[in-house]
Parts: C-alpha cells; structure tokens; sequence
C-alpha cells in the first residue's frame, strides 16, 4: 500500500446546523469516519455540531454522501457549510468536549419516545437495565424537557445532578456502545427512581415495589397521578366505568374527551378504525395522541368519550408507561395531570397540591422536569396530518420560513390555547401548548415557557408581537415587556400562520373561521374572508353579524348564540329551553341592545345550530356543541345545500337558517349535513369573487374534519388550490406563528 503524501490528503471543515444534537450524530461521525479511515475530531458546539476530518479526496466525498444520507433518523440538518482546510497529519479520529460559545443557533430536539431496542432490553431479564423505567440511548428518551441550555450536554441538563456509575460512564465513553454519548445515560444504580406516595406525600413504596403498587391499585379502580416525561398523567382503567366516572367527577370534567394509552396497536386495532398514516403517528417517535373512529363494542367504558364516535388514543412512549402497561394488559386513561384551566403539573409537591382531589395515589421520580410539554394531539384530515395541540415530540422543533430575521423576535400568542412563539434567523420556534391564560398559574407557565427560549438561545427579543385585544394577558404582558411592541388582528395572524405552515406567499385568498377574534372595528369576528396582500390584507367578506345576549356568556350556553339567531330573523324563541323568566330578560337584553355584543362568528353559528337541532344547549368544554354538529352531520351523506344570499361585503345566512327552521321536524342528520354542505358552498362562491387561486382555510373551524374535507373537495372542483394546516394548529394555538409572520411583514416594508 502506497503512502499518502501531503499533497494526496485534503482536511475539510463541516459545520452542521439543525437538530443535531441529542440524536446520536456525534457517534455516527465517529464510526463513519473510523470506517473511512479518515482522521479528526467531531464536537458539538452552540451553533450545532463541527467536523473536521482529513484523508484521501474519494474518502472524504463518499463520508460528505453519506453524511448527508444516512444521518440519524431522528436529526434535521437544516443547513451544512464546509470548506478545505490545511492538513494536520492527526493520528486518529475524536470527539471532542463540546464548545460553549455564547451566540446559540443550534436547535432543541423535542422528548423522543422510546426505542425498540430499548425496550429489548428492558424486557431482557439478562440485561442490566431489566425493567429500568428511565432506559434511553441516542434514539430515545428526554430531550426539550430536561433541558436547561444549550449545547445538549449532560451537564445543561437535569441528569446533572446523577453522577454516572463506572459501568455507564464505560458505556457513554464507548464508540461501539449504543449509548456513546447518551446525554441521560442511566441505570437503576445511579439513575433516578421510583416512589409511590399516599395523598398527604408519605412515601409508600419505592422502585420495582413503587411500580407493582401502582399497578395493583389502577386494577382495583383507583387513580394514579404518573409523573411522565413533560408532565403528570392522571391515570386510570379506562374499562373500569365506575373509575372512569370517579375521575370525571373529581376532575370536574362532565363529558369532555379522555385520551386513552393502549398496550400496543394490535389493541388499538382491536377497538378503533386505523388508516395507514395513524398507523405511522402511533408508531413514530412523536408518539402523539391520534384522533380516531372507534368500533362498535370496543372494550372501553362508554364514559371515556360521550357522544363522541372518536377516540384520542396513543401507545406508551417512556419505559414506564411501557413497563405499567405490559402488566395491565389493558387501555388506561393517561389525560393531563392538572386543575381546570391551569398548565399540566411537572413538579412532584406541585401535583401533590393541584391533584390530591383527584388521585388517591402518587407515581413520582426523581428526574425533575425543566420544560412542561403536555400530550400532542393529532387528526388525519384529506389523508394529512393536521396537528390540533403541538406539544410533546414536536415543539420546539422549528418551522423553517422562507423569511429571516437579524433580531430575534418573540411573540405572545392569544388567550386561549396559548403557545408562544421564538423566531431567530429563518427559524420559527413554537412552545409547547401552554393553555388558557385565565389562572395565574397558566400565567407563570406562559413566562416561564418564554424564558425557555430566552435562556436556552442567550438572546433576548428585540420585538414583541401580541394579539389586538386589549384585554388578552398575552397582550397585557407584551405591553409590560417594554421593548418595541406591534399588535396583529387575530385573523390575520391565523391566515398568516396557514401561508407559514404552507410556506406560500401573498397574494392569496384567506377563509377566517373561529369562535372568537377582536375586529378592527372593535367588534367580535369569526367568519372573515381576507384578501391577503404583500402589503397587509383587506376583509372583502364576513357573516351578518348577529347579537350575543349575555357576551362571553353565550360561550358556554350555545342556546345564547340561537336566542341571537331568533332575535335577528323575528321568530318566537319558544322552541328554547331557557327558564321562562330568564327568557324574558335575555329577550329584553336584546331589545335594548344591553351587553349584546355583535358577532360574526362562524363558530357561534355552529353553537345556534346545535341548539336549534336539540344538540346541545350548555357547552361542557370548549366546541363541545359544534363538534356534534361534525358528529351529527357523519351520519348523512346527501349534497343538498341551504339557500343563502352574498351581498355588499356580507353573507347573509337568513335564508339557511329560515329553512331549517321551517324543517325541524325533519332527520337531524340531514339537516347537520346539509348545513355543513352549506359552508363549503359559501365558500366556494365567495372565492370566486376574488381573482386568487391560493385559498386558505383556517381558523378554529377548521378542526372540524367534515367542514374541511367538503370544502376541500368543492374548491378543487371549482378549479381553486385549497391550503390547510399541518404542523401549526388551525385554532388559537398557531396564532404566535402568525404573529411573527406579521412582524416579518412590517419590519421588511421598513427596511
């Protein structure tokens, strides 16, 4: 073999930005180099992750290919610069301890679900880690939420505090090892543990005992508080009705959905209709809950979803979920481990405190959670994924935008569904799902999840972005921020949220649809078509407005938004079931225009629908009513469509709403779905009074799966290119997206 001389041996330099760290890239460098024969060293840094390497010109380019081919599964290499090097003639090739610059461009990887080979092991009964509930490699386990800054190194994060015992730190130091550099490297001799605590924190058991305690009590139907990997579950047998009702009863949940975590998917097959792309959201490393139709005579109590022909259901996706499982052999109720409004609980005497009311037992660890990331929820909707809560397995990972900014820009978000938004360079950053901002704890977890994107990039915003409501908390805390502040009208920031998540461009034709949103006109919006511009936007067409008696009352009562839809058409509000008294002064309310505020809120109209059908008078939860509308209107399948007129700027729904007046007697399938039919028409005619192509479809609204797949298909008839929502939520949890994007917006015209 001949000798390379130094002319014959190149050294080139790679620096890779992304999420780039915390997925084993440092551990594939090195073995793709080793098996090249190629020289130097691999570190990541706070930009992302450095290479350098040297040897023949053919062995470098065929480490660049396969570099770029075969990087690990769950990385995202959003750019690569590289560039020669003078060679340095090393003796072999190194990782080296990570750089710690101050400027931080790399990107936080969200918490991975468990890996198969994980979990083999943890079934091996000759494995060291049998049965370890924190098992995790390069492929798996906690990232976002053990986190405390950047770079991803064991010492930012809340293993910090377990000190590795010899025979870990032989793995992590080991190339050949699985767990080469496996930043919450661990095992039952040096990594965390298990307690079981009583409803007053006395510790009752500890580690394997914990777990078999804890399995024995959710048979005999009790409830669990189950510290995971972003937050606390509350879990419980979701066969055992009695259980299933005691926790709605203590949680104060009447009929709003529980999420369901299955043994496997065979047994969610067993239960639920499964598509080929639920199949793959299942079974990814996001593990997201995946909204589903479920079967007749699933084993499930009756009282998981009410009314409902969907199921929220997910696998487990951390050791102990699998571990707690696999012993139950049956589906568990694994919903959010929280008070009414308030963020999920990550610390173990905060859940304590906020859940003792509802669990009669504590799964605790102690691997403190740095960052809350609740469950994310999921909908295939036109054979797609629509991301409905963006949370645990992918926030904070980034939207790349085809726009940049030189300053960081951050931004609020609403009032409800609250996420925030962190955007540096082309990277939009969104949080995970914070909440309603009614509580002050909700508040604390919207500043700390701000704080999250602040600390972890060491750079401060040089904007804040909020909704135009002056009374959100969002927009109240934007303004005590005391840095350059810019408002965006709410539906605006929704159509702008749908072009980001499409990465299109205006000019395009944008369909509004929510509950609630505060107009220029300082009026309530919520059936807006906006034209949107280079420049801004125009509303070219809304619903007729009609009054809400009570306000924000007619939130929780859809009967409110129906008595509003009588007022308007003049027709005797009999048919409502309101007490008599309580009628008569809502009726005079109206008449004297007395806090009923005008609206032309789609997603109203939904509540008056619901209870003009007998649907639904009083929402239990939010969209309650509108959703059995969706539900309703599934079991019909005919194209008939109301009569309705569009004029001066206006659609005038008088004419639909009088014709199901006239039929109430007929099938409310029938009617549900010819109302649904209905709006996919009226959008369709309202697009063809614009010149645009591009048609968004966004809002609140739009996680209705029915509405969206008719107007879908209409506006593909009719020749336009209908736009929907992907990995940024359709309703007020994507607004901080759209917000930013407004800020691009005016901060480019300023340029």
């Amino acid at each position: 073999m001949s000798i390379l001389t130094c002319n014959e041996i190149i050294r080139r330099r790679y620096a890779l930005k992304g999420a780039v760290q915390g997925v084993g890239f440092r551990p594939f460098v090195y073995h793709l180099a080793n098996e090249l024969g190629l020289k130097g060293w691999v570190r990541n840094d706070s930009a992302g992750l450095i290479i350098e390497v040297e040897g023949g010109e053919a062995k470098i380019a065929d480490f660049e290919k396969q570099l770029q081919d075969h990087k690990p599964q769950n990385s995202i290499v959003s750019h690569i610069e590289s560039f020669n090097l003078t060679p340095q003639f090393e003796a072999d090739f190194r990782i080296l301890l990570s750089d710690n610059h101050p400027e931080i461009t790399t990107l936080m990887l969200p918490d991975l679900a468990i890996c198969q080979d994980c979990i083999r092991e943890m079934n091996d009964a000759a494995d060291r880690r049998y049965r370890y509930p924190f098992i995790n490699c390069t492929q798996c386990g906690p990232r976002f939420s053990i986190t405390t800054a950047l770079p991803y190194d064991r010492p930012n994060t809340s293993m910090a505090a377990f000190e590795m015992c010899p025979e870990c730190e032989r793995e992590y130091q080991n190339p050949l090892s699985r767990r080469f550099h496996a930043q919450p490297i661990a095992c039952a001799h040096c990594g965390p543990q298990l307690e079981l605590w009583d409803q007053q924190g006395n510790r009752v058991a500890y580690g394997e005992s914990a777990l078999s305690q804890a399995i024995m009590q959710i048979e005999q139907g009790n409830i669990i508080a189950l510290k995971g990997l972003g937050g606390f579950h509350l879990v419980a047998d979701a066969t055992h009705d009695l259980a299933v009702q005691t926790l709605r009863t203590r949680k104060h949940r009447k009929t709003k959905p529980f999420a369901v975590m299955y043994p496997c998917l065979e047994a969610i097959q067993a239960d639920c209709v499964i598509a080929s792309e639920e199949k793959a959201l299942l079974c990814s490393a996001a593990a997201p809950i995946v909204l589903v139709l479920r079967k007749p005579g699933a084993v499930l109590s009756p009282w998981i979803a009410p009314n409902n022909p969907y199921l929220g259901v997910m696998l487990p996706y951390t050791p102990l979920h699998h571990l707690l499982l696999h012993a139950l052999k049956r589906p568990i109720i694994a919903t959010s481990g929280n008070r009414a409004s308030e963020p999920i609980c990550i610390d173990n005497q905060e859940a304590l405190e906020q859940l003792r009311d509802c669990a009669d037992s504590f799964l605790v660890h102690n691997r403190p959670i740095i960052n809350r990331a609740d469950d994310s929820i999921v909908r295939i909707m036109v054979g797609q994924t629509t991301l409905l809560r963006r949370s645990r397995g992918y926030a904070p990972l980034p939207i790349e935008l085809n726009e940049a900014t030189q300053q960081p820009i951050l931004a609020v978000g609403g009032h409800l569904k609250n996420t925030v938004a962190y955007m540096q360079g082309n990277q939009l950053m969104l949080s995970p799902h914070i909440g309603d901002l009614s509580t002050s704890k909700a508040m604390a977890a919207h500043e700390q999840a701000i704080a999250a994107f602040t600390d972890l990039y060491r750079n401060s915003p040089e904007q804040v972005v909020h909704d135009a409501h002056p009374d959100y908390c969002s927009t109240r805390i934007a303004q005590a921020k005391q840095i350059d502040c810019l408002s965006v009208q709410h539906h605006y920031a929704h159509a702008l949220a749908c072009m980001a998540d499409n990465r299109i461009k205006a000019p395009c034709f944008a369909v509004v649809w929510d509950g609630t949103g505060y107009g220029d006109d300082g009026r309530v919006w919520g059936g807006e078509f906006l034209q949107i511009t280079a420049e801004g936007y125009q509303r070219l067409l809304h619903f007729l407005p009609f009054p809400l008696p009570g306000g924000d009352a007619a939130i929780r009562e859809p009967r409110r938004s129906a008595l509003g839809i009588l007022y308007t058409l003049q027709v005797d509000p009999g048919c409502l079931t309101f007490p008599t008294a309580m009628l008569a002064l809502l009726w005079q309310a109206l008449q004297q225009q007395i806090n009923t505020p005008q609206t032309s809120s789609v997603g109203r109209l939904f509540d008056a629908v619901a209870a003009l059908l007998g649907l639904c008078d009083q929402n239990q939860f939010e969209g309650e009513a509108a959703m059995l509308v969706e539900f309703t209107a599934m079991q019909s399948d005919h194209k008939l469509v109301y009569p309705y007129h569009l004029e001066q700027g206006m659609v005038d729904w008088r004419p639909m709403l009088r014709a199901m007046l006239n039929e109430r007697e007929k099938d409310k399938a029938w009617m549900a779905r010819q109302f649904h039919n209905t709006l996919a028409a009226i959008i369709v005619a309202a697009a063809r009074l614009q010149d645009q192509h591009h048609v968004l479809l966004t809002g609140g609204c739009f996680q209705n799966k029915l509405l969206l797949e008719t107007a879908q298909f209409e506006l593909r008839q009719a020749g336009f290119e209908p736009y929907w929502h992907h990995r940024i939520p359709p309703n007020d949890g994507g607004l901080a997206a759209g917000q930013i994007m407004a800020a691009l917006r005016v901060n480019q015209s300023c340029a």
